[in-house]
């Protein structure tokens, strides 16, 4: 297929973004919808409103779903992407991002918290792709797209949990495009960097650590959560059509430091 610039268009896709309230979710459901597709995001405790009414301003179909994605299990994933499919039409892209983060010294990181960062940022990831994949192999094929970290490739400080599921994502991501590529499902990931987002409102208020993160990215400032979205979209898009189990960096240069 000879190149041409609707190869990034998702016009009559539809997807389904997790943690799609705030943060880098909502930044990529509405570039999502911005691109042409339908998007349904879900939600836990922040109402998704404001993603809801960019996607409407695209001229685009938005439904928001509450769901705790640390409570899933077979059934419970399934019946969500059931309902995504429902309230959109159907699920050509699934982007798994919603995340949470636990920040405590290794020997005081209770196995609660552990718990819930491996239910929230790597179990979900599973399940909802392993249900979606479902629905996309039986379709001839789907997008989906995980947001690791570049604690996907470090251990971080005071996060123990958190880089552990950001490392197994990119595992996850590379096992599920071996087995799926030949039947038309891209599985691929972004890495963000440090991002002005809720997970990192903490780390931003210490002016001691601030100083210290910025000093290391080469770029010099933290990344705006729209900054994610060109890479996802581009994943999502006809023009990845031979990208299977690929890691996209998006992190203002602190890996290449």
């Amino acid at each position: 297929m000879a190149f041409s610039p609707a190869s990034f268009s998702l016009d009559g896709k539809k997807a389904l973004v997790t943690g799609g309230a705030s943060g880098i979710g909502a930044a990529i459901a509405e570039g999502l919808a911005a691109s042409g597709a339908d998007v349904c995001v879900t939600f836990n405790r922040q109402p998704a409103d404001a993603t809801l009414d960019a996607i409407a301003q695209s001229g685009r179909k938005g439904q928001a779903l509450q769901c705790d994605l640390a409570a899933l299990d077979e059934a419970k994933a399934a019946a969500l992407v059931d309902a995504a499919c429902e309230a959109v039409g159907g699920v050509d892209i699934l982007i798994n991002n919603a995340g949470i983060i636990r920040r405590a010294p290794a020997l005081d990181h209770g196995l609660e918290d552990w718990r819930a960062v491996m239910s929230t940022n790597l179990d979900a990831a599973f399940l909802l792709s392993q249900a979606a994949g479902q629905i996309m192999a039986q379709a001839g094929g789907g997008k989906i797209v995980s947001t690791a970290s570049v604690l996907s490739y470090q251990g971080g400080i005071l996060v123990p949990g958190y880089a552990a599921s950001k490392h197994a994502l990119i595992g996850l991501t590379q096992a599920l495009a071996n087995e799926w590529a030949g039947q038309g499902i891209n599985v691929n990931a972004i890495a963000p960097g440090y991002t002005a987002t809720d997970n990192t409102q903490a780390l931003r208020d210490d002016p001691e650590r601030s100083a210290a993160l910025l000093n290391r990215i080469p770029a010099g400032r933290f990344a705006e959560p729209d900054e994610m979205v060109g890479a996802v979209v581009f994943l999502c898009s006809p023009a990845a059509s031979y990208v299977h189990g690929s890691v996209i960096t998006i992190d203002g240069g602190w890996l290449s430091r």
